[in-house]
């Protein structure tokens, strides 16, 4: 079994003691053309392709100016540490023993922009480079043409060698949009996290980006190999629902609190 997620705007990047173990990205070759086209666009012409504000186009600009191989772990941090949003509040991998980074690396795959597809413990230097930015490059008019086939082609590589072919999506539609998915060799499975607000189940965005990450949490702190198994999620006050999930999607719901 193998789970997907996006990864995080937000970065940290102080030192850290958790794990001294890392390992490179397999498309560092593909993130420098990326790079390259990245390098050659103004502040203003940032803020305008991605949305941002001019300080922010400046922050990154400067990134892409200082991005450099080889990745050290000097100058570049652990992809599940560098990343600090919402998905990985919920996980809060900085409570991870050595085994859990372990099975992480296994059983984990961000999906990313700049990347393409990256393991837990993969090095990365500070980006920001969202999938769906309409970044024209040699390869087509936006990233998920310059990605075409490699993100599911890497993913395939990891499932032919799991005993059981799922793949747990917990990866938002915008990075998920990145998987030709009538390509993909598995059974995709999509948990997704209802609250209860004023009698009824919606998905509300802040506690359904945590919930993945608390989903994450239980299936390496768990050593959940088989798909059934993470009906067995109850974080947080989430049950699994069996009467509005299906085969491919399932539902976890958490009643109204506070009444």
């Amino acid at each position: 079994m193998l789970i997907s997620i996006s990864p995080a705007k937000k970065l940290d990047f102080a030192p850290q003691k958790l794990t001294k173990t890392h390992t490179l990205p397999d498309f560092l070759d593909d993130s420098q053309i990326l790079i390259d086209r990245l390098t050659k666009i103004s502040m203003k012409g940032l803020s305008k392709l991605m949305g941002i504000s001019e300080a922010l186009a400046q922050e990154n600009f400067e990134r892409y100016k200082t991005w450099t191989t080889p990745f050290t772990p000097q100058n570049a941090k652990q992809a599940l540490l560098a990343f600090q949003g919402d998905v990985y509040l919920g996980m809060n991998a900085a409570e991870f023993k050595a085994r859990d980074f372990k099975f992480a690396q296994d059983h984990l795959r961000i999906l990313s922009g700049l990347y393409g597809v990256l393991r837990p413990l993969d090095l990365i230097q500070p980006y920001r480079l969202e999938m769906g930015t309409r970044l024209s490059n040699k390869r087509g008019r936006d990233l998920y043409a310059f990605w075409g086939s490699r993100i599911t082609d890497s993913l395939n590589e990891v499932l032919e060698a799991q005993k059981s072919p799922v793949l747990v999506n917990l990866a938002s539609n915008e990075y998920f949009k990145s998987v030709k998915m009538k390509d993909l060799n598995a059974r995709i499975v999509t948990p997704v996290f209802k609250d209860e607000k004023n009698g009824k189940f919606k998905v509300l965005s802040f506690f359904a980006k945590k919930a993945r990450g608390l989903m994450v949490s239980h299936i390496v702190r768990n050593r959940i190999t088989k798909v059934e198994g993470i009906k067995s999620f109850d974080l947080e006050g989430y049950q699994f629902d069996e009467t509005r999930s299906s085969d491919d999607e399932f539902i976890f719901t958490r009643a109204e609190r506070n009444k």
